[in-house]
């Protein structure tokens, strides 16, 4: 049995592990880089240990560090969580030579699956269905471009050694293949120090079906049912549930074999995800062997009733599968949605800044929250801006969507752009009800996923925000007694005139100057927002009262902005200080970094002319490429950063001169 775990990870799953750590009487050990010094694991954890800068180049990679900190406190084994070194053989196989317990498979298994090329030429001998394709060694440029034309557009290039869509590119033409190609190498060696290609065949219309599988290292091994991840963005998953709708028993019970066929080949040890592609026909196609705890865990964990943590440890001490094939039995539906930092109406640009409020729904039988930061948290640009997993479950599909609807619209998060709106409005769909779903249906329904406002409730949350607004400065900054005479927070008395205030406040490129006057009824307070036509009133029990009309609101108000969650989405208004100098608007032509970030390649220099879309400079953030290119037909004047240099959110990259029409 294993005594004490280090836990050689950060963020959310970090906290994950010790929760069942600590459940099952192992003692912890956190390892943190300079930008997690606070964070929530290392609070957690039973001790934790330094082990570098902020970069995860600097700390959460390197394997040397993690080994002398389970070595300086006496840990007997480590659990990798998911990404960073969890699929890393050679992490894996120094664990061993120091005499640490690797909570994963053996190093042999990890090699066989690390390569998408060499696994599917094992699971070919497996018996295990494969998606045609090109895995070979000739990695030039001429012999993949020959394979794809053999094989027809479109194509997957995908990186032979990664994960979670990084280095992975759809081509559709033979004109596209050349820059896709280049661009799908680059952000492989950044991700993953192996720039090798694959190239796939590109089902239409699939679904991305995966099965959990367990072995142990007394030769039993059995699957946990599957779990839907076909909703995705940028080939990374959105929302997931289990067990996959419309599966048959039939198809349910063919994949999981073939997964523990799978498995079996390569003489699997501990938690592992054998993913496929599912066609309309119910064909399935292996795609990878994700050999690792996965992300959407949760989901199968919540309809089988089993720690998956739990079985990981134990398997690793060397326990036993707990339970037999014929005792697996499903109960209920789950999903997760994966809460982000980032745009959704903006290519989900990732988002930075302090989280300046965090409230989730309360958990019970029915929501789980995994999250490994609190309110005054940082999202940084060193790591992945996922916040939290919102899982929900209920007795049946449409229950559990009723669930999982309700709790997205009680998280509420202010300080950092989130997309809770738009898995509100993936998991509020039509299709997405009905489960018609592919990996494709982000993109098939782009135009009905971006936020859609009607003017009546846009203007009924700047009401609420702008009462808001003036109550809270009058709370913070006037103690006078005057407001008192008039309504509650609302003072600036006048001889035989009602009691008015002003506020300022930009939506977007709006900017709304309003009067609000006081109001007394019945000895009940409320406001009138003279531009708005609003009556206003706002109770503490989150609720507010708009011309009559009762509806939950609360509202989240910082120096710089008023944000109001109703129950038709989140609201945020900028407190615009009229008096203040307005922000230099950026000059026609110049191309700016839309985030933190670092310059991986630039394709243009001074004086060249180029071409209405043409990629001008790559960078990269967060772990994922980002391609400026040129708004029109033009000239470059300047380019002011090369290769390799760091550049803030907002800066210049290139300036251009327009051709004339």
């Amino acid at each position: 049995m294993i005594n004490k775990v280090l836990i050689a990870n950060r963020g959310e799953i970090a906290c994950r592990i010790i929760h069942t750590a600590k459940e099952m009487g192992i003692k912890t050990v956190a390892v943190y880089s300079d930008a997690d010094r606070n964070a929530q694991h290392v609070l957690q954890a039973d001790e934790a240990v330094h082990i570098g800068g902020s970069a995860s180049a600097d700390s959460y990679l390197r394997a040397e560090r993690i080994i002398e900190a389970a070595q300086r406190t006496g840990a007997d084994a480590v659990h990798p969580g998911y990404g960073f070194l969890s699929e890393n053989e050679t992490f894996a196989e120094a664990l061993a030579h120091a005499g640490l317990i690797f909570v994963g498979p053996p190093v042999a298994a990890i090699q066989a699956m690390g390569s998408k090329s060499a696994a599917k030429t094992i699971m070919e001998k497996a018996g295990v269905p494969l998606v045609p394709g090109y895995h070979g060694d000739d990695q030039s440029d001429a012999l993949l471009r020959a394979e794809t034309e053999k094989m027809g557009y479109p194509v997957l290039l995908k990186a032979a050694y990664g994960g979670g869509g990084k280095g992975m590119r759809i081509v559709n033409s033979a004109a596209e293949f050349d820059e896709a190609l280049a661009s799908a190498r680059r952000e492989a060696k950044a991700a993953f120090s192996n720039d090798k290609m694959l190239v796939e065949k590109y089902i239409r219309q699939p679904r991305h079906v995966e099965i959990q599988v367990f072995c142990d290292q007394h030769g039993n091994a059995l699957y946990l049912a599957e779990r839907d991840c076909s909703v995705q963005r940028r080939h990374q998953k959105v929302i997931e549930e289990a067990p996959a709708p419309g599966l048959s028993a039939e198809t349910r019970k063919a994949m999981g074999e073939s997964a523990v066929r799978a498995a079996q080949a390569i003489d699997y040890v501990g938690a592992g995800t054998v993913e496929f592609l599912l066609d309309a026909d119910e064909n399935f196609y292996f795609m990878e062997m994700n050999t690792r705890l996965q992300v959407e865990h949760p989901v199968t964990e919540l309809i089988t009733g089993i720690d998956l943590v739990d079985w990981q440890l134990r398997v690793a001490g060397g326990e036993a599968l707990p339970l037999q094939q014929d005792e697996i039995e499903l109960d209920g539906h789950a999903f997760e949605a994966r809460i982000y930092a980032e745009n959704a109406d903006d290519n989900f640009m990732p988002s930075t800044g302090v989280l300046k409020h965090l409230a989730f729904p309360a958990e019970s039988p029915y929501v789980r929250i995994d999250t490994g930061v609190v309110q005054g948290d940082e999202v940084t640009t060193y790591y992945d801006p996922m916040i939290a997993k919102l899982i929900v479950w209920d007795e049946d599909r449409d229950s559990a969507l009723r669930r999982l609807q309700l709790a997205l619209r009680d998280t509420h998060i202010v300080g950092v752009t989130t997309n809770t709106d738009y898995l509100h409005r993936i998991a509020s769909h039509p299709e997405f009800k009905k489960a018609n779903v592919s990996t494709h249906f982000i993109e098939e329904y782009q135009s009905d996923l971006a936020t859609q406002r009607h003017e009546a409730e846009v203007l009924d949350a700047l009401a609420i925000a702008a009462v808001a607004s003036v109550q809270h400065d009058l709370d913070v900054t006037d103690p006078s007694p005057w407001a008192a005479s008039t309504a509650p927070g609302l003072n600036g008395w006048q001889m035989n005139s009602p009691a008015q205030r002003f506020v300022a406040l930009r939506n977007g490129e709006d900017l709304h100057q309003l009067t609000l006057s006081a109001m007394v009824h019945s000895g009940s307070a409320s406001f009138m927002v003279e531009e708005l036509q609003r009556e206003v009133s706002l109770n503490t029990d989150q609720t507010a009262v708009v011309q009559g009309r009762r509806l939950g609101a609360q509202t989240v108000i910082t120096d710089t902005e008023v944000v109001v969650f109703t129950a038709e989405g989140r609201y945020a208004f900028e407190r615009f200080d009229p008096l203040a100098e307005l922000a230099h608007e950026e000059e026609a032509g110049t191309m700016t970094a839309p985030m933190n970030g670092t310059i991986v390649a630039v394709n243009v220099a001074a004086g060249d002319a180029v071409k209405e879309g043409q990629a001008l400079v790559v960078m990269e953030a967060m772990k994922m490429e980002y391609t400026i290119r040129a708004p029109f037909d033009g000239t470059v004047e300047q380019v002011f950063f090369q290769a390799g240099e760091l550049v803030s959110d907002g800066a210049e990259l290139v300036s251009l001169s327009e051709h004339d029409a």
